[in-house]
């Protein structure tokens, strides 16, 4: 039985040290040289820029799904006007539904400043002018002002 177990060892040994030495001798000395300009090379890098551009238009049509992104116009609140009153303070006026707040903001506090109890009428078109689409869109039409 001891016989055995030494024979099988003995064996075990010899064909994978054997293996290995096959393994070793036939491997080459020199690593081929890739080009980076063939055409499998350049096909990766199209595919993996087209997967990634894909990856980012599916993550930003997820967000706006989902709602974690809202877009302006249409809301409740609406800016309609500002000043900067220094170099990092700000009076807003907000429109909230058919209350306007002046409002201050500087960077570490924004106050309510006033109520105003007549509310400045301000028409449609300027409203609409204030809009950073509508703007792009004129922009890209060529009526800048």
């Amino acid at each position: 039985m001891k016989y055995k177990k030494i024979m099988l060892l003995a064996w075990l040994y010899v064909t994978t040290t054997s293996l290995l030495a096959a393994e070793t001798s036939s491997a080459p000395l020199v690593k081929p040289i890739i080009d980076p300009l063939s055409g499998t090379n350049i096909f990766q890098m199209v595919a993996g820029l087209v997967f990634v551009l894909l990856l980012v238009i599916i993550v930003a049509w997820l967000v706006r799904r989902v709602g974690g992104v809202t877009m302006a116009g249409g809301g409740v609140l609406n800016v309609i006007g500002g000043m900067s009153m220094g170099a990092r303070e700000r009076v807003v006026l907000l429109q909230v539904g058919e209350e306007q707040i002046l409002i201050g903001v500087s960077p570490g506090r924004i106050q309510k400043l006033h109520v105003l109890e007549n509310p400045i009428e301000i028409q449609a078109k300027k409203v609409a002018d204030m809009n950073f689409a509508n703007k792009l869109t004129d922009a890209l039409r060529g009526k800048i002002k």
